[in-house]
Parts: structure tokens; C-alpha cells; sequence
């Protein structure tokens, strides 16, 4: 019980923190440089454009309504309440900074750079906490129920274009369109490497004359899994055998150093791998990212 009240009040920092970059990242890069920003909140940039005394964080809550309704029938309490506190705590944060601090325009690349940098992986983190901002992001999470093969980013991306169209018809300037496009290819770049990046692994395939030496040390010294693939030389038609090795980014040199050491004419393919999952690395979780 102590664990999960602690597991769920750290990932509840994580969203708070998360939340409040995500503020500072729109009013900082965005707001003051007219920047198309996609989602519920670039909606909200076009109606603030349109009535100013409309907070854009106050039209996010109220934009948010509906797509919440929908997102308790599709994906349960738990995914909603979470979601509900970042779209709360984003927007309020959004308006109170707005108040206490107006930021000047800079140089419109740098905003857009530094601003799908920090919206991406802002919004990444809450992501990995079980949560949304609400708006498209919900929207996006709802889609990925249906197109599990797709990543988040990715999605993101194609929900968002449209709406970035729609703030530079409402500012009547085509440079935030294509300011925000760059902003949003880097968000979701930044936002995918949070989510699935972070887990940098790498596989080893390993053909060698002594593969039961080379699998022993990998085993015993690196502690990794190895699996023995049935392989056979086309050119040859010697019958091989293949080391199959999981490993992680930061343990490539010790690996092969070791394969190496035992067979130097070993011949070595290092693959990047994603998800993956088991003993060692990541577990499976349903709804999974």
C-alpha cells in the first residue's frame, strides 16, 4: 500500500513538474512569437487572437470538457483524473505566469527550436506518468488505442499540422505555420526519444568458431542472455552457430571487447533495438505507450 501511495505521489510530481516546463516553453517560445501551435491550445491561441480577455488557459479548460467526457467512457478513471490534473495545472500555469511576467520576442528559430524541445519533452514525461494535457494529446491517446503500431509523437504531429495551419490563417501570417512545423517536428522528436528512446538497447548477432566460449563470457561477465540461432554459410554450407545478445547502449565496448578477446576474426553485427522487454530490461505494461 506504502509503495503504490508512493509510486502515485512521484508520478504526480513528475506531471506537476512536467506541467509547469510545458508552461514556460508556450508563453516563453510561442506566445510572444506568434508560433502556430497545434492541439487545443494552438484553438485557444486563435480565440485569444480574436476576444484577448479570454485567457488561453481558462479556453483550454473550457475546450478540454467534451474530449474528457470521451476519454472516461474510452480509457477509465485513472488515465482521466491524471489527465485532468496536468491539463489543470499547464493551464493555470499558463495564465499565472502570463500575469506575472510578459516574455519578449527573440529571434523566431531559436523560439521554435527551443520551444518544441521543451513542449516535447515535457509533454514525453507526462506521457510516461499515465497522463495527458488534454486536447489533441488526449485525442492522440485515444487514436493509439485503435493504431497501437504508431508512435505518439507521430500521431501528435499529424492531428497538429492542421490546427498550426489554422493559428497562421487566424494571425494571417504565414512564418508561424511554417515556425510551427519546425516546433512540432522537434517536439515530436524530443517526445518519442522520452518515450521510447530512453530505453537505448542494442542486439548483437555473433558468428564465431568458438560460440560456446563467446556465449559463456557473455553470460557470466556481462550478464546477458544469449540464444543460439541454427545458421549455415550460403557460400560454404557449414553449418553455424549464431549468438543472438541483448545488451544495453552503455555496455557495447565491454561487449565487444569480450567477443574479441576469445575469437578476433569473430564477425559482429550491432543492431539498435527498441521496447525491448524482459529479465533486464523493461517489463510490459497494458496501454502501453
Amino acid at each position: 500500500m506504502k509503495t503504490t501511495l508512493r509510486k502515485t505521489l512521484l508520478a504526480y510530481v513528475w506531471i506537476t513538474a512536467a506541467s509547469v516546463v510545458y508552461a514556460v516553453g508556450f508563453n516563453w517560445c510561442y506566445e510572444p512569437n506568434q508560433i502556430g501551435f497545434g492541439g487545443i491550445t494552438g484553438v485557444a491561441q486563435i480565440i485569444n487572437a480574436f476576444l484577448p480577455w479570454a485567457p488561453i488557459g481558462t479556453v483550454v479548460i473550457l475546450l478540454n470538457a467534451p474530449l474528457f467526457l470521451l476519454g472516461w467512457r474510452l480509457l477509465g478513471g485513472h488515465l482521466l483524473l491524471s489527465s485532468l490534473y496536468a491539463m489543470f495545472i499547464s493551464s493555470l500555469a499558463i495564465d499565472l505566469l502570463h500575469m506575472v511576467h510578459t516574455f519578449q520576442p527573440m529571434d523566431p528559430m531559436l523560439a521554435a527550436v527551443y520551444g518544441g524541445v521543451l513542449m516535447g519533452g515535457a509533454l514525453g514525461i507526462v506521457f510516461l506518468q499515465g497522463a495527458t494535457t488534454g486536447g489533441t494529446d488526449l485525442i492522440a491517446r485515444l487514436l493509439k488505442l485503435k493504431l497501437a503500431w504508431l508512435p505518439m509523437g507521430k500521431l501528435l504531429m499529424a492531428i497538429d499540422l492542421v490546427v498550426i495551419l489554422a493559428v497562421a490563417l487566424a494571425f494571417g501570417n504565414v512564418y508561424s505555420a511554417l515556425y510551427g512545423g519546425i516546433a512540432l517536428y522537434l517536439s515530436s522528436k524530443v517526445m518519442d526519444a522520452v518515450l521510447y528512446g530512453l530505453d537505448t538497447a542494442k542486439v548483437a548477432y555473433i558468428i564465431s568458431q568458438h560460440p560456446q566460449a563467446v556465449a559463456h563470457r557473455l553470460t557470466r561477465e556481462l550478464e546477458r542472455g544469449v540464444t543460439i540461432l541454427q545458421g549455415k554459410g550460403a557460400w560454404s554450407g557449414q553449418e553455424k552457430e549464431v549468438l543472438m545478445c541483448a545488451f544495453k547502449q552503455r555496455e557495447i565496448v565491454v561487449m565487444k571487447r569480450l567477443v574479441k578477446e576469445i575469437d578476433p576474426a569473430a564477425f559482429l553485427i550491432v543492431c539498435d533495438a527498441h521496447e525491448v522487454m524482459g529479465e533486464g530490461f523493461r517489463e510490459y505494461q497494458q496501454n502501453d505507450l
